[in-house]
């Protein structure tokens, strides 16, 4: 097993308001470590956010959205670490999401090992 450090980033999340945008996707054959989230609102006013996670994975037939986080304000210029000191581990097509109150308002940067 080959493991793999990387970093994922999106700049000015979602397109659009309540349409969530996929910041990643576990690749086949592969299981992942999020090690990390930072969201940074770049916006002038304060907005919410979600982190989903979207997995047809888990021991259900269809595929199942948990929220990893609901609707957390994040201040002006404010940056918000996810997970600190936590771990989610994501298989294989298992999909990571985030959503904004404001279309294009929050920068996203993961940090990951994957494991292959």
């Amino acid at each position: 097993m080959a493991n793999t450090f990387k970093l994922k980033s999106n700049a000015a999340m979602p397109a659009s308001a309540g349409a969530p945008l996929t910041l990643y996707t576990v690749p086949n054959s592969t299981t992942t470590i999020v090690l990390g989230l930072i969201l940074c609102n770049v916006h002038t006013s304060q907005v919410t956010v979600d982190v989903q996670l979207v997995s047809d994975t888990s021991d259900v037939e269809t595929n199942e959205t948990v929220k990893l986080l609901d609707n957390v304000p994040v201040p002006a210029g404010s940056s918000l670490e996810v997970l600190s000191g936590g771990k989610v581990v994501l298989q294989a097509t298992d999909v990571l999401k985030i959503d904004c109150s404001v279309a294009a308002k929050i920068d996203a940067s993961l940090s990951i090992m994957e494991q292959t």
